[in-house]
């Protein structure tokens, strides 16, 4: 019954989650966005107390029931290993823990995160990377099936559903997430819980809290008749039947081993204690816990340097300073906060994020106004943000915000180059930032051409998009190290 109940619940946080991730029209958020905010990492990084204080406690005592049941890239590697399982039964072996590989790549993992090193929390974290597979791989697919059905729906006169633009937000994020789903499935279809054993830091980190779980699966030696069926069926590859033990730290709790024995030696039980394993949990749970505490403490360390980048006219919009959302404070808060998992990216209404290719930020949003701007009344981003980094904001406050400001670049503005008038950007800035002048001011006959009042600019890109001139635009936004608001 509790492995029933338990895929179940795996079935419902998996399904939900990547429904999150699919759903460009933002109605999903509000009743499933708080599974993404329950996910480890995500709430360490946005400080959630509540969240980190829940799932250490469900891992004291269930065990990594975390990693089986909420994780959703545990589970798309349970749904790969029970694929492979249907041809191929009782294929797994005992295997030792790889000490000598789980816990540098967490040490590592840390660090990144107290240094900002956002490349490689975001290739390393398990929801994010679940979620740019779903976001690099499956959201075109899905948005390909709701062009269909909204040009079967229009066929018949109905207007259910509309089309979105289906388009790769970024090649190298593209590319990153297809390794990344085929290094995962292949090693789930090999070993089950390779993955999650071997590299993943969520997974490492609470297997120094489920070492001493108050509820684990146990052996009645008595009972058993040593048919190995529970270890040929450990996708954890943590029973050893010959000496009937079972390595808490790998164990998920999933339930496999006591499903397929016989003569019912496996119980998930109570722990019997002794003075000896009670020292030992005891130091893991103080390592664990001095982990989990300098990595929350890491997030409010850093200080943000209000220095602006400097401007230099210049005929290609690349920008000095990268532009991050409204919300998120500063380019520095959302190194540190941000895991890469694309949820704010596929649910961009205006398709002005995209994945950063900065390998110091790889993967991060990043601001662009190719194929939109950032309308002011628009804060979709900061309401499905589960890390903190893009932080809440009503229209109000985002109004109000300044990410960065517009910059004239004067050989390719139109009323220059062409001699016809143009002014597209002042008529569409929606903060009244900009005013057409004479280009000579002592002449008032002369081509009208923008000028730009940096103190009431927001930096929302509306004047860039909309600039009729190309390749380049005559107009671009500049981004700010740190947002202010006017």
């Amino acid at each position: 019954m509790l492995r029933k109940i338990r895929i179940s619940l795996a079935w419902v946080f998996f399904i939900g989650i990547t429904l999150l991730f699919l759903d460009f029209t933002g109605t999903l958020h509000t009743w499933l966005g708080w599974m993404a905010k329950i996910q480890f990492l995500p709430a360490v990084m946005a400080l959630n107390t509540l969240v980190i204080i829940g799932l250490v406690l469900l891992t004291l005592v269930f065990g990594r029931i975390y990693c089986s049941v909420i994780c959703p890239l545990g589970v798309m590697q349970d749904l790969i290993a029970w694929i492979h399982g249907r041809w191929k039964k009782n294929r797994y072996n005992y295997s030792r823990e790889l000490t000598w590989l789980r816990y540098p790549v967490l040490i590592l993992f840390i660090i990144s995160i107290m240094a900002g090193i956002g490349s490689w929390v975001a290739l390393l974290a398990p929801y994010s990377a679940y979620g740019r597979m779903v976001t690099m791989l499956l959201q075109p697919l899905y948005e390909m099936g709701n062009n269909i059905l909204a040009a079967w729906a229009e066929h018949i006169d109905s207007y259910a559903f509309y089309t979105v633009d289906v388009w790769i937000r970024s090649l190298p994020a593209l590319i990153v997430a297809t390794v990344t789903f085929f290094v995962v499935a292949t090693l789930a279809w090999r070993g089950g819980r390779t993955y999650c054993n071997t590299i993943c830091p969520v997974g490492t980190a609470l297997s120094l809290l489920s070492r001493f779980s108050l509820l684990h699966i146990t052996f009645n030696k008595e009972k058993c008749r040593n048919c190995s069926l529970c270890t040929k069926n450990c996708k954890a590859a943590c029973i050893d039947y010959k000496t009937h033990t079972v390595d808490d730290s790998r164990c998920v709790a999933c339930g496999n081993c006591i499903d397929q024995c016989r003569f019912g030696a496996l119980k998930y039980t109570l722990r019997r204690r002794n003075h000896q394993s009670h020292q030992k949990s005891r130091r893991s749970f103080l390592v664990s816990s001095a982990l989990l505490a300098t990595t929350v403490l890491a997030q409010d360390k850093k200080k943000v340097d209000g220095g602006l980048a400097v401007i230099k006219e210049k005929a290609i919009p690349e920008r000095q300073t990268p532009l991050t959302p409204p919300g998120s404070l500063s380019a520095q808060n959302m190194a540190r906060r941000c895991t890469g998992c694309q949820l704010c990216v596929s649910d961009c209404p205006n398709e002005v994020l995209r994945p950063s290719s900065d390998l110091m930020k790889f993967m991060q949003p990043t601001m662009s106004f190719e194929r939109g701007y950032c309308r002011p009344e628009c804060t979709r981003c900061s309401e499905v943000c589960p890390t903190g980094a893009i932080r809440p904001i009503d229209k109000v406050q985002k109004s109000a915000t300044q990410i960065g400001h517009a910059v004239w670049i004067k050989k390719n503005c139109i009323p220059l180059t062409d001699g016809v008038s143009c002014g597209n950007c002042a008529r569409h800035c929606p903060t009244g930032a900009i005013e057409m002048v004479p280009s000579d001011p002592e002449d008032d006959a002369s081509p009208y051409v923008p000028a730009v009042n940096e103190a009431v600019c927001i930096g929302c890109g509306a004047c860039e998009n909309l600039c009729p001139s190309r390749p380049y635009p005559a107009i671009y936004v500049e981004g700010h190290d740190v947002h202010r608001e006017i």
